[in-house]
């Protein structure tokens, strides 16, 4: 992929063909073996590493001019810091194989134009104090560096992760395999999240084909074209996000007694289903396996002209099950307010974010400092509650 990417950018290309020892690597561009001058002065070698702005395997213009280095401090050659390009002596760590010690600032009056402009201005200014004691220092290796890079889920870069810097932030999701049951409006809406992070495996489960009603309580905008093919849900929406995420798998079935134990390969659920007793079947199983999940669901009812109601987010663990009983309805009822079937995009979407927040803190990707095990949110008052601590 770093060399694929490289071959078809012209700034890219620029500064291999010059003979700068650069990879792509983790949406980061890395320019290795650069020269500089420590403070013992001393010839030495860094690395320059900026994050690459890049769309549909195009170079854009970098987003700023601030450049990152893997290296000491860099000085003039008589040991005293270069200040032209001083900025911060702050270390990071981009992914699991770049950490960076300092960045530097030198903007020009219109920026950079592309990648070869910045990499070639910075290394220019370090190795020229290099040069000036060594001159056979050199940014100019010609090497070509061999990434040891596995092949992503994702079909393109997550270059958003990399603009934040919170790659390895994202890789504690990584690895997954999540199962969604359900395909309705807040079931797609989780896939639409889960989509965009990196877990290793998504997959579906839903009986129910994808009518012009459930165009409009799940996300996108299927054409009247789309609709008239009349797919399953879980084909319908594989075929959406398989363009963004590799590894989707569609099972256009219902979780039944026969085929539940195909949950227990799962490392995390989703239930999201409108059957009491088909979640009462399946969280039973979930727990017997010790395995994670959580279920969501949605009441709403019309009061005169308006409606009121609430979604919910409720937290089933190995460790913490005793209160799924009182938070969760296990038994069909006739006056189930989700049977009204009355489903509001919004209403889907902010269920569907409560789930996947709360799975994001259960993994140390967001900090939780409450533990909570459920959570509601009630339209008409706004009130959002928490409850079902396990500390």
């Amino acid at each position: 992929m770093s060399q694929q990417l490289i071959n078809h950018n012209a700034d890219l290309m620029k500064l291999q063909d010059s003979g700068y020892e650069i990879e792509v690597c983790g949406g980061y561009l890395v320019a290795h073996h650069i020269p500089y001058v420590n403070a013992k002065r001393e010839v030495a070698y860094g690395k320059l590493v900026c994050p690459l702005t890049q769309n549909a395997g195009k170079t854009l213009r970098p987003s700023d001019h601030v450049m990152y280095f893997a290296g000491g401090q860099p000085c003039n050659t008589d040991g005293q810091i270069i200040k032209g390009i001083y900025h911060s002596e702050q270390p990071q760590v981009f992914t699991d194989t770049i950490a960076v010690d300092r960045s530097f600032s030198n903007k020009p009056p219109d920026g950079y134009a592309d990648y070869y402009e910045k990499v070639h201005t910075y290394a220019s200014i370090l190795s020229a104090q290099a040069k000036a004691l060594d001159k056979a220092a050199t940014p100019l290796t010609f090497r070509r560096t061999q990434t040891g890079e596995s092949e992503s889920v994702f079909c393109y870069p997550d270059t958003n992760s990399v603009r934040a810097h919170i790659v390895e932030i994202n890789k504690k999701l990584a690895g997954q395999k999540v199962a969604i049951i359900g395909l309705g409006g807040t079931g797609s809406y989780i896939l639409d999240l889960i989509a965009k992070t990196p877990v290793a495996e998504i997959h579906l489960f839903d009986a129910d084909v994808f009518l012009q009603h459930n165009a409009f309580r799940a996300p996108g905008a299927p054409s009247l074209d789309e609709l008239a093919e009349v797919h399953f849900k879980v084909d319908y929406f594989k075929r959406q996000y398989e363009t963004m995420h590799r590894n989707i798998i569609a099972h256009s079935v219902r979780i039944t007694s026969e085929n539940i134990s195909e949950l227990a390969e799962f490392d995390f659920t989703f239930i999201s289903i409108d059957s009491n007793s088909s979640r009462a079947v399946i969280s039973a199983f979930l727990l017997g396996q010790g395995k994670p999940f959580i279920d969501v669901g949605m009441g709403v009812e019309i009061v005169g002209d308006s409606l009121i109601g609430t979604t919910r987010m409720t937290v089933g663990t190995a460790a913490k099950s005793d209160h799924l009983k009182s938070r969760v309805a296990l038994i069909d009822a006739e006056d189930d307010l989700y049977a009204s079937n009355i489903q509001i995009a919004d209403l889907n979407m902010l269920n569907a974010t409560m789930a996947v927040i709360k799975w994001k803190k259960m993994f140390g990707f967001y900090q939780d400092l409450m533990m909570e095990h459920n959570a509601t949110y009630t339209i008409n008052t706004s009130q959002y509650d928490t409850s079902d601590f396990n500390p």
